[in-house]
């Protein structure tokens, strides 16, 4: 076999359609993600994965409305912090602030798209990309630790577990991203009643636009409950 077959092999695999689970699997997987959310011990573990996906949500907007991204961190308490240089104000830096808490639930819509169109393998290896991506900004051990074994999870399960496994991993991902997606907002509403987090995103796009943070995390709000309800939608409907 040469390798311009195996490259050919190795493409088709990656954008070719994989058959779609069956619908007690994909509820199943559904199930599992919410019980990696509810609970407030397991809560506090698994928020590290929202985490890294809210602060990759900052810096991809970042590069994308062309400020500098200087780096990001991940700590253990699940919070983070991405420094990127450019305008004080303006639209960019309005779309990196608001990039953070939509972020999870937008990927998780993203990637109940690729399920539905049955490109399983495709959602595996491009998150595998961008955490990877990812991985050059990291700034600190611990981020670095994090996004490695994430990256490293990816990168197992599409290449040496079978379609089920596969199909079962992608999907728990996606209900997890849609579902914990949904958890942040009403944390930092908590927080805020009680005087907490004031340089929150939401107040900080309240400073950049003259906009009340209450509207802006009302908007988070509406992403993340749209985002689940449209990506569960197109995965049970698969």
């Amino acid at each position: 076999m040469d390798s311009s077959t195996t490259a050919t092999d190795l493409w088709n695999r990656v954008v070719g359609n994989q058959p779609h689970p069956s619908t007690w699997l994909i509820a199943v997987t559904g199930a599992v993600a919410l019980a990696a959310v509810t609970p407030y011990g397991v809560w506090r573990i698994t928020r590290n994965a929202i985490t890294i996906a809210h602060e990759g949500g900052h810096a991809l907007v970042a590069l994308l409305s062309g400020r500098r991204l200087d780096g990001i961190r991940l700590h253990s308490d699940t919070s983070g912090l991405t420094v990127s240089r450019g305008r004080p104000s303006g639209i960019g830096m309005v779309l990196t602030a608001a990039a953070g808490y939509t972020a999870p639930s937008l990927l998780g819509l993203a990637g109940a798209a690729l399920l539905a169109a049955g490109h399983t393998t495709a959602l595996l290896w491009g998150a595998a990309a961008l955490l990877a991506a990812m991985l050059v900004m990291i700034r600190n051990a611990y981020g670095a630790l994090t996004v490695v074994v994430a990256g490293a999870a990816f990168v197992l399960v599409s290449w040496l577990c079978g379609p089920q496994v596969q199909a079962a991993f992608a999907y728990g991902v996606v209900w997890f991203l849609l579902l914990g997606g949904v958890r942040p907002p009403f944390e930092l509403g908590r927080k805020r009643r009680h005087g907490g987090a004031p340089d929150s995103d939401a107040d900080q796009l309240a400073r950049l636009t003259s906009v009340p943070a209450a509207f802006w995390l009302l908007f988070f709000h509406v992403v993340s409950l749209a985002s689940l309800a449209g990506g569960g939608r197109w995965m049970l409907a698969a």
